[in-house]
């Protein structure tokens, strides 16, 4: 019987906490249990489902949450005290189904994905910082992680030879995201390598886009059920609204001047700068951050990312180059 009521007293603790979250437990939301609740963070969306998943272990001691609304994905956990229950969240994570390291089959890079990186410029701190992974018996296969909240959300393989494909059920999300908390300033690149090299220069406020750049950009913003391609966005909006500038280090041909000004229309073009990469010869320039890490090295890479110009300023430049690339040649009077 006392071990009843110090479970009961525990679980009331629990409840306290998640109800100054905003999560309103019920006599529902008992231990050993899954429940689902309205989320106090989305609401359930326009249909206002309970998209809630609630579970409060056995013992009393953890409650742990997630939002499965793929625009919201709110997770997070509150203990009874200080002590984290280890053993309690790998049992919840595996039996809620949850993506785990496990469950994919994931390992540390083999001496194949090290070498490959090296050549890189990417070193082996950066992809453990990363949580850059391989395929369990797959020395081929690059994995990856995206993780929200320090939780494994979706995972992105690359084959050595370049052909990619996604984790079924991988959350559409930025690549590092939990690098940009509580941060002014952020970095925007177009693929997950870059995000790495960016590192290698000195910022690890940096995240990547997910699916890469668009063939084309419009000059509209269209309806928000019709802009799915930038649900991501959306989905981080709380974070994204606190930073005071964004450099947008896409790549340096159409889709990634497309990118960017997709980027630029949904996140605000006042708040937006433009990296300029460098010439490679007489007729070309350097593609992307990686490009330039690996011929010019990290110090040079950290120059042009802090070289960065305002948005407006650089489209403006490029109308006017536009516009003179089409003047017609004057013919002298004879």
């Amino acid at each position: 019987m006392e071990e009843q009521t110090i479970g009961v007293a525990k679980v009331d603790t629990l409840k306290q906490k998640m109800e100054l979250l905003g999560i309103p437990c019920n006599d529902s939301c008992v231990p050993g249990r899954y429940t689902n609740l309205l989320c106090p963070k989305c609401n359930g969306g326009p249909s206002m489902e309970r998209s809630l998943s609630v579970h409060i272990v056995q013992k009393g001691d953890l409650a742990m949450w997630r939002c499965f609304r793929t625009d919201c994905s709110w997770g997070d956990q509150v203990y009874i005290d200080g002590r984290a229950a280890h053993n309690e969240v790998k049992k919840i994570v595996q039996f809620s189904g949850q993506m785990t390291e496990e469950s994919l089959r994931l390992e540390p890079p083999g001496e194949k994905v090290t070498a490959y990186f090296s050549e890189r410029m990417i070193s082996d701190e950066t992809l453990r910082r990363n949580a850059v992974m391989q395929r369990s018996g797959d020395k081929d296969t690059i994995a990856f992680t995206y993780k929200r909240n320090g939780l494994l959300v979706g995972c992105k393989f690359r084959s050595i030879e370049k052909r990619y494909w996604k984790e079924k059920g991988s959350e559409k999300t930025l690549y590092g995201i939990d690098d940009i908390n509580d941060v002014a300033e952020i970095i925007i690149v177009e693929g997950e390598i870059d995000k790495l090299s960016v590192e290698e220069a000195g910022f690890c406020n940096c995240v990547s886009v997910p699916d890469g750049a668009p063939g084309k950009s419009s000059n509209k913003l269209p309806p928000v059920e019709k802009d799915t391609r930038y649900q991501y966005l959306r989905s981080c909006k709380q974070l994204l609204d606190k930073v005071s500038r964004i450099i947008l280090a896409t790549d340096n041909d159409k889709p990634g001047q497309a990118l960017a000004r997709d980027i630029a229309l949904r996140l605000g073009m006042h708040r937006c700068w433009q990296v300029s990469w460098p010439k490679k010869d007489e007729s070309s320039y350097y593609k992307d951050a990686n490009e330039v890490l690996r011929h010019m090295g990290p110090d040079a890479l950290r120059k042009v990312i802090e070289n960065a110009k305002p948005y407006q300023l650089c489209i403006s430049d490029q109308v006017v180059e536009s516009s003179d690339k089409h003047k017609p040649e004057r013919i002298p009077a004879s």
